[in-house]
């Protein structure tokens, strides 16, 4: 056997406009058709893989379970997230790996930006 990658991850939320907002005008997704499942939801993507929010609130997310988008330049999206009014954890680095840092989404789900070295 073998994966071929993470095709998309889905993620609950309290209010679906509101993620969607948060997910589509402050980090850029794209929004994709979704079919009607009888419930509410928004199917986004970012390059080849795809973020799923389901409008079902399950209660508060898990608070070290997070999912991480790969950037170019994490000093430009700290930037733009405090620009839209969300809170950034400071840099983290880890020497020859990465740069990172965490912001909570409007459902509280915690979302990781990570700039390799």
């Amino acid at each position: 056997m073998q994966l071929d990658g993470i095709h998309h991850v889905s993620i609950n939320v309290s209010d679906v406009p509101e993620a969607q907002a948060f997910y589509v005008d402050v980090l850029g997704l794209e929004v994709l058709d979704r079919p009607d499942f009888g419930f509410p939801g928004a199917w986004l993507r970012s390059g080849g893989q795809e973020v799923h929010l389901i409008g079902i609130d399950s209660g508060p997310p898990v608070k070290e379970q997070h999912f991480a988008f790969r950037v170019d330049d994490l000093d430009a999206v700290r930037a733009t997230l405090e620009a839209a009014g969300y809170r950034c954890s400071k840099t983290n680095e880890i020497p020859g790996i990465c740069r990172q840092a965490f912001t909570r989404d409007p459902s509280g789900n915690m979302v990781e930006f990570n700039e390799r070295l």
